[in-house]
């Protein structure tokens, strides 16, 4: 029982890793880009919906405040490209990281200079409820990052796959002038996958803050997904959850056989290993671009 409690938890915080390292794959596929800010867009949206939702803020419910929350993260994500990004075009790819890890920094600030320092906890109507199963108590926060996450990646997998935008967008990080020339509105594009991936940040905020307490460090987690994303495959949506889950997993199992301390270093011991012997991560997708 105590080795399905370990799986179980290490699915949920997977599941959240996933959906951060989701938002490195959006914007990788279209752009070709790196955002390490992805896992202060996660910590922000937490905080805009425990904002909006506890009572000592607005008081909104919290089915009114994820919504919002979600649009509020998605206009910000293409507002940014809009503004910043867009003038940043024909630099390094160097130059944007630096830019991104910088906008981590300030996203850190701001949300600490608004909300505190001091952990706080979203007011989530699903926070600290069980689900029993057959003996194996569940929590239902832990039960619903599961299957939000894996609704959000079958979603993403079949727009990119299926829909004239989706497959418009990975045209447009293959080679964007001949995308222009195709009729792709690809500035608009770039800006629309930064909202993408502003929205699905916020999603996993979301359920990080309603699995315990958020505050602005919890940006920093985006280091681990950007591993998950890594070991995954960089650039493929199923093998950024599948990186997710990993590290997830490995997590408390490696706090409850080895040591407490090793449930820290474990994620990157393996993703040492997985740079070593496959590159490109597990489920690579090596593409050749066309000229």
């Amino acid at each position: 029982m105590d080795v399905l409690q370990l799986i179980v938890s290490g699915l949920a915080n997977g599941c959240v890793y996933g959906l951060i390292a989701l938002g490195f794959v959006l914007i990788y596929k279209a752009t070709e880009a790196v955002n390490f800010a992805q896992g202060d867009f996660m910590m922000l949206g937490a905080f805009i919906t425990l904002g909006l939702t506890n009572a000592e803020y607005m008081g909104l419910p919290f089915w009114v405040s994820v919504p919002i929350a979600i649009l509020i993260m998605g206009v910000f994500g293409y507002l940014l490209d809009m503004l910043v990004l867009r003038r940043m075009f024909g630099q390094s790819q160097i130059a944007v990281v630096i830019l991104t890890i910088a906008l981590g920094f300030v996203l850190r600030f701001a949300a600490g200079a608004i909300w505190g320092h001091e952990p706080v906890s979203l007011q989530s109507p699903i926070a600290g409820k069980d689900v029993n199963l057959g003996g194996l108590v569940l929590g239902l926060d832990e039960v619903l990052v599961v299957i939000v996450t894996a609704v959000a990646t079958l979603l993403l997998y079949f727009y990119f796959n299926v829909t004239k935008l989706g497959v418009a967008m990975q045209a447009a990080s293959q080679n964007q002038l001949a995308a222009y020339y195709m009729g792709i509105p690809v500035k608009r594009v770039h800006s629309l996958i930064w909202a993408l991936a502003g929205a699905v940040a916020a999603i996993a905020g979301v359920l990080f803050a309603s699995k315990g307490s958020i505050d602005p460090s919890a940006g920093l987690l985006g280091i681990k997904a950007f591993a998950a994303a890594v070991i995954g495959g960089f650039g493929s949506l199923p093998g950024a959850l599948l990186g997710g889950l990993i590290v997830g997993l490995i997590e408390p199992f490696a706090s409850y056989y080895i040591a407490a301390g090793y449930s820290q270093i474990a994620p990157y011991l393996l993703l040492f290993l997985i740079l070593v012997f496959r590159p490109h991560g597990i489920l690579a997708q090596v593409h050749r671009k066309k000229v």
